[in-house]
This record gives C-alpha cells, structure tokens and sequence, in this order.
C-alpha cells in the first residue's frame, strides 16, 4: 500500500526517504501546483545522512489532483492540518487511516472531529531533522516515534512492520494523549524561553529559576487535565532534552529568527486556554505567552 506524505517538510522529508529507501511506494502531496512545480525542478528529495547526501525522485502530485489515498502521513504544520485534512476528504478511501505528525495539541482532534469515518493515529516523535534547503533535510538524530489511536486504546495496525523495514524506531502506545502532553510539556519550558533570550537550547541551563518555575505551573496543569504521568519528573527531563539538544536553536527561535509563522497556539497557547478551562491561574504561563507574542510580533514588524 502506498504512503501518501504531505508535509515537504524536516520529519515528513524525512519519513518519506527512508521508507522509500526500504523499497516501499511514497507519494508526496504538496500544497498546490506551483508547489509540485518547484518539487519538480529540484527534481526529488534529498536526504542528508552522515554527511551523505541520497537522493530520491518520488512521485508527487498536488492535493487538487491527487490519487485517492488509504494510509496518509500528514505531516504539516498543526496550524495547516485540519484544512489540509478537510481538504483531502474526499480522496479518503473506506477505512482510510491517517497519521497525524504535528506539534503540541489541538490540531489532532480537530482533525479527528472532521472526519469520524477515518482512523485518526497521532505520532510524537524525538527525532532530530531540519532542512539545509528546499527539499534537502538534514537526519540531525535518531530518536524514537511513538503512536497511538486518539479515540482510545486499540490494536496496534500491521503496518508498524513497514516502519522497522525503514528503519524507524518506534512503540505503540495505548495512552498517546499523555505522550502528547508531556511532550507539550517539554515544549512549552524550552522553545519560548529560547525565542526570548535569543539563544541556543544549552545556553538555557544559564536561567534554571525560570525553568524551575515554568515546570511547576506546568505540572499543575497536567494534573488538572488529568495527566499525572505526564507531569511526573518533568523538570529533569526537560533538563536532560536542553543538554541533548545544546547546539541546537529550537524550532520556534528558527521559525521566528526567519520570520515564519510559529505553532504558538498549538504550545503554549493550548496550554493556557486548558488551564482557562480547567479554572486555573497560572500567571507565569500567561505572562510567558503574552511576552512571546510581543517577540513574535516585533519580529514580524
């Protein structure tokens, strides 16, 4: 069965290339026909590996005019994905499943909510990949992927052979909203910190008051919501994350330093509406989002 990926992107790049590697059918979906176009002219993927460079001529088509799919990656930005998934409905088979790919939380039940006839499994993943240049990723780190059935706990699906034929590491999971979480989580202490201090992940061990502080408020709201699993240890592994990742930039200070929209409302945002909802005032998680913004909008000035 063929993976449709849409999402030309560092993790959907990368999902593509090393399954297509292992010898299984990838189609790519891309946004529009100028979009095919310019993937056209670069003439495929390449995939960076070891300071190697592979590349890979995938067949593409644009969304308007694509096959219809059984098993899609989507692979995009949360803020793309419920429009990308509304988008793609009718090119959705009987039993279609979908793996959603996407930061933070929010834009996976969204898309689950849109299309309740369709197997909606949602991916976190530790994998390090970024894109040198349009169509070029770079496979800066093996991590691990896991999955899970959003509408609950289920029997894992017989394609997860095909992601250790790619060599893919991963796990089912049969609670993936509290990797989600606690992945949230993570995010939310790390990325918007080194957004306003304009730094590198390691250089963010220099303000461990505020990482102190942040994964406190933090772990009340993954109490509240539910997910004491995901609130437990937190601070020591967000620690641990900042010290894998020293030399990196996060992927919010690299959408921001280049002037990209940023997942913002999927992270932190998602993580005070929650409270919001949950009745709790967590001001340091507040204050954090509205200096963000003003960093965002400053750049975007």
């Amino acid at each position: 069965m063929t993976w449709y990926i849409l999402g030309a992107g560092s993790l959907g790049s990368l999902w593509a290339c090393r399954l297509a590697r292992s010898g299984l059918p990838v189609g790519l979906l891309l946004r529009d026909r100028q979009r095919l176009a310019d993937y056209q002219r670069a003439g495929g993927l390449t995939l960076v590996e070891h300071g190697q460079a592979q590349h890979y001529r995938l067949p593409a088509h644009s969304v308007t005019d694509s096959p219809p799919i059984q098993r899609l990656l989507l692979a995009c930005k949360a803020y793309d994905a419920p429009a990308a998934a509304r988008q793609l409905a009718p090119r959705l088979q009987p039993g279609a499943e979908l793996i959603l790919l996407q930061n933070g939380l929010g834009s996976q039940q969204a898309v689950a909510d849109s299309l309740p006839g369709v197997r909606c499994l949602a991916a976190s993943s530790t994998e390090g990949a970024f894109r040198q240049a349009d169509f070029q990723v770079v496979f800066a780190g093996q991590g691990h992927t896991w999955l899970g059935d959003l509408r609950g706990a289920s029997a894992a699906p017989s394609w997860l052979a095909e992601l250790q034929q790619a060599g893919i590491a991963h796990s089912w999971s049969d609670d993936i909203l509290s990797r989600l979480w606690r992945k949230l989580a993570i995010n939310c202490a790390i990325n918007p910190l080194s957004v306003l201090h304009d730094c590198r992940n390691g250089q963010l061990r220099d303000h461990q008051e505020a990482l102190q502080t942040l994964c406190q408020a933090l772990q009340q709201l993954l109490q509240a919501c539910g997910q004491s699993s995901a609130a437990q240890g937190l601070l020591a592994e967000v620690m641990q994350v900042i010290a894998a990742t020293a030399a990196n930039f996060s992927s919010m200070h690299q959408d921001v330093s280049q002037g990209r929209r940023t997942e913002t409302d999927y992270l932190l945002g998602y993580a005070c509406q929650q409270a919001r909802l949950h009745g709790l005032h967590l001001a340091v998680l507040e204050d954090l989002l509205q200096r963000l913004q003003e960093r965002q909008a400053a750049a975007r000035a």
